[in-house]
């Protein structure tokens, strides 16, 4: 099944693509790769999900901000391949970071919003290495940042 198809039948759609908040681009294809840049939750422009784990918000709150990264993650993908995703071959790692404090340890649980959500939409092409660790901020104060590394057929 197409992705757009899969995103559209679970209830997603990709949102805009976020223009670079600094001075990067969000993404750069090399040889047979795609680096996607740290996506955070912004949805559309709207920002969202926004504090710290084990202060002010929930595991819940994390894996939905995590979400939010992976269709952001997704939107710069498919700008990447120009809709074509018969281009990606595989998602090959997410890197997260979790704003949190000192003594919060369920980074995986928090990421585990974006892995699902990528295993659900693209099944085995979905599977994937990667991190999850705290940070004591991340930028304009969002709960999660994820990056993301494809391989291109």
């Amino acid at each position: 099944m197409e992705l757009l198809e899969k995103l559209q039948e679970l209830g997603y759609e990709l949102p805009q693509a976020a223009a670079p908040a600094a001075n990067y681009v969000p993404y750069v294809v090399s040889g047979n790769q795609l680096f996607v840049a740290g996506q955070i939750p912004f949805l559309n422009g709207e920002k969202m999900h926004t504090g710290r784990l084990g202060e002010d918000l929930t595991i819940e709150d994390g894996m939905n901000a995590a979400r939010a990264c992976a269709l952001n993650i997704l939107t710069q993908a498919n700008a990447a391949v120009v809709g074509d995703w018969s281009r990606i071959k595989q998602l090959v790692k997410l890197g997260a970071f979790v704003n949190c404090t000192p003594d919060f340890t369920d980074h995986p649980k928090v990421v585990n919003g974006a892995s699902d959500l990528m295993v659900e939409i693209m099944g085995t092409q979905g599977k994937h290495a990667r991190f999850a660790v705290g940070a004591p901020s991340l930028p304009l104060g969002v709960a999660v940042e994820i990056d993301a590394i494809f391989e291109l057929a």
